[in-house]
């Protein structure tokens, strides 16, 4: 599947190879959970772990990662939030990941094919206050790149669970400024997961897929009830999030999860954990 905002033309401000990306070899690495399926070069990342991560434009830092941004609709990853106060005080910006290089774990830094001048010149946001669409707006035609909105869902196998907030939102016919679904990682930290039969643990982190830019698991912190024990669950056996309630509800029994493959961070990940995992619950396979 094509990356859900991979820029289809880039304007001079924002050079032309943004898209682009080198084979990557990972062996070993703890904040780079490997893939290796023969002819992908996509990583399996911990989002914790590239939070501080300096974005090193063409011609020097221009700041740290921050945050990520996600559509709680779809869990697509849509931006990157840098911290540029380092440079430039009190500012932060928001760059799409498509627009982010190779990570590098020596000198934890993120390349982009961007000048400082173009970062300074970008549209900043207000952390308090939600991105609107015409934040979104106004920082795409900056930049010249292509809007994403009207993409349809991050290519898993079927439609990932709806918030109630939009279903509501649907019901009623109210259409609010800005997108609402648009999430961020640290806020997301810590909401409860609730089993089908009572809660069950905590959202710890993401493992986000660097390619086409998903998240593609949750990372369950079970310990309050298993001690020791973290999991993974996949965005598709999610089935409501209640945004106010801080809880993401899950299609799944405490059992099925106490008794699921452990996860350990301090560990890569490959494709046999991933097939472990899928196979234990009898889900369907996203990469197949």
């Amino acid at each position: 599947m094509e990356p859900a905002f991979a820029p289809d033309h880039i304007g001079n401000r924002a050079g032309d190879d943004l898209g682009r990306r080198e084979a990557r070899t990972y062996a070993g690495d703890p904040e780079s959970l490997t893939l290796s399926t023969a002819g992908r070069n996509g990583m399996l990342r911990s989002a914790r772990s590239l939070r501080d991560y300096h974005i090193r434009a063409t011609d020097g830092n221009v700041g740290w990662i921050k945050d990520f941004l996600f559509d709680g609709q779809d869990w697509t990853v849509r931006y990157a939030v840098v911290d540029t106060s380092e440079w430039l005080p009190g500012r932060k910006v928001l760059l799409i990941p498509s627009t982010l290089g190779l990570p590098s774990t020596d000198g934890r830094i993120v390349p982009v094919e961007l000048t400082r001048e173009q970062v300074r010149n970008s549209p900043g946001i207000e952390m308090d206050k939600p991105v609107s669409r015409q934040n979104e707006i106004d920082l795409f035609e900056y930049y010249g790149w292509s809007p994403y909105w009207g993409a349809g869902h991050g290519g898993f196998t079927r439609p990932i669970a709806r918030s109630v907030a939009a279903e509501q939102r649907e019901a009623s016919g109210i259409a609010p400024p800005g997108d609402p679904d648009l999430r961020s990682m640290q806020e997301v930290d810590g909401y409860s997961i609730e089993a089908a039969n009572g809660p069950i643990g905590h959202v710890e982190d993401f493992i986000l897929d660097d390619e086409q830019w998903l998240v593609r698991y949750l990372v369950v912190d079970t310990r309050k009830w298993l001690p020791g024990k973290r999991v993974l669950v996949s965005p598709e056996w999610v089935d409501t999030i209640r945004w106010r309630d801080r809880v993401v509800r899950v299609e799944l029994s405490k059992e099925q999860i106490r008794d699921s493959p452990a996860y350990d961070p301090s560990q890569p990940v490959n494709r046999q954990d991933e097939v472990h995992l899928y196979d234990y619950y009898g889900r369907p396979k996203y990469w197949a």
